[in-house]
């Protein structure tokens, strides 16, 4: 029986791009804000994200384009280990994942993802079959919820009546799950004040988060608003204060102390981290993210590490790969449809020539999103769009 000769990575493109979105800004005015954008009537704002494509000898091509990693610093880490792949048999993802982990031990591996996502869009396409299916996924809808925008101070969501009238948008589109995303100011009245209203308002009928996003200043500040989650009914609380979600030891803490369960770890990065965490009792749910946790290979090992200790993995976010990373798992909630307002798009990047979306309206009447199934990721990029708005290329061969 003759051996199927061994295909290796011979050429590695790096696209940076950028796109413009209406009715966005800076939530801060100063220009050193990152990934503090909301609502700005009549605003708009020009994001920069990256695509990477990967090509092999044997005609193979894989693509991913950046959600939420496009930032210059997530950007050079990929930069600098584009290279490393060169040579590589692309199916060889585990031993990719391994040494880029030991590459990345430096710094916050946020450029892994991409690269790992890419070869996995390329793995799909040679077989002719979806990502999902390669992972054994079997969920083809995912129950999805209402990721909002911070809280503003220009008309949008800038009150908790105005949340609560989005959540009722939400419901009569389909959602029956909704998070709140608060103001930055990180004031504890007004943001329980808006939790407890928003229970009363939409309780019996969605299941409800907060993200305060670590703009709460103190552990008492956090315990303030963890006690009006309780009253609430509140399905988690997720990140709550100014360490920034990482202390385990003040989560625990927290836990002790409320109710409602905790969701943390989207800013810890990795497997062995995650364990370390969720071993300490700081948390009660992990957090995933195929982009921030060194690709689909990284999501799926802290999926499968909750799995092994009995507790859910939510994943962060949304994207193509999100979605097929969540359709072979069993212990996940709710697909993350982020951000989302009343009157200002997603800013996620509109490059999909098929029909994709990830905007608000894009759910079912049940309020869940559709598993890509064509080959690969599942989605086309529109690389018209991408080659239009492109601000740099590199090549590695």
């Amino acid at each position: 029986m003759r051996r199927a000769a061994v295909s290796k990575i011979d050429r590695i493109e790096i696209h940076e791009f950028t796109f413009d979105v209406e009715n966005l800004g800076l939530e801060s005015e100063s220009e050193k804000a990152v990934y503090n954008i909301g609502y700005k009537p009549g605003g708009k704002i020009e994001l920069s994200k990256y695509a990477v494509v990967i090509r092999a000898d044997d005609g193979t091509r894989g693509e991913y384009v950046t959600h939420w990693v496009g930032t210059k610093a997530a950007l050079a880490q990929s930069l600098m280990m584009a290279p490393n792949l060169i040579g590589r048999d692309p199916e060889q993802r585990e031993g990719i994942f391994d040494d880029l982990k030991r590459e990345f031990r430096q710094y916050d591996h946020m450029g892994h993802g991409p690269l790992d996502i890419a070869l996995w869009d390329l793995a799909g396409k040679k077989y002719g079959t979806s990502v999902a299916k390669l992972l054994g996924g079997y969920r083809e809808r995912l129950p999805a919820y209402a990721s909002t925008y911070h809280a503003d101070r220009r008309g949008g969501l800038d009150s908790k009546e105005a949340f609560v009238a989005f959540a009722e948008q939400c419901f009569e589109t389909g959602y029956r799950a909704f998070k709140i995303h608060g103001w930055h100011d990180g004031d504890t009245r007004e943001e329980a004040d808006n939790v407890r209203y928003m229970g009363e308002r939409m309780g019996d009928r969605m299941t409800l988060m907060i993200d305060p996003a670590c703009e709460l200043r103190t552990f008492a500040d956090a315990l303030y608003v963890g006690h009006a989650c309780d009253d609430a009914g509140f399905f988690w609380l997720e990140d709550p204060f100014r360490d920034a979600g990482t202390s385990a030891f003040a989560h625990k803490r927290l836990r002790e102390k409320i109710k409602t369960p905790l969701l943390q770890t989207e800013h810890i990065r990795g497997i062995e981290p995650k364990a370390d965490f969720l071993i300490a009792g700081g948390t009660d749910f992990l957090r995933a993210d195929p982009e921030y946790d060194m690709g689909i290979t990284g999501c799926m090992k802290i999926a499968h590490l909750a799995e092994a200790m009995g507790v859910d993995c939510e994943i962060h976010a949304c994207g193509p790969a999100h979605r097929a990373c969540m359709s072979a798992m069993r212990n996940s909630n709710f697909y993350e449809v982020a951000l989302v307002g009343p009157d200002c798009p997603n800013a996620v990047p509109p490059v999909y020539a098929c029909g994709y979306s990830d905007e608000l309206d894009a759910v079912d009447a049940q309020g869940c999103m559709p598993v890509p199934q064509g080959p690969g990721l599942g989605v086309v990029y529109d690389w018209d769009f991408i080659q239009h708005r492109r601000t740099a290329r590199h090549c590695f061969e």
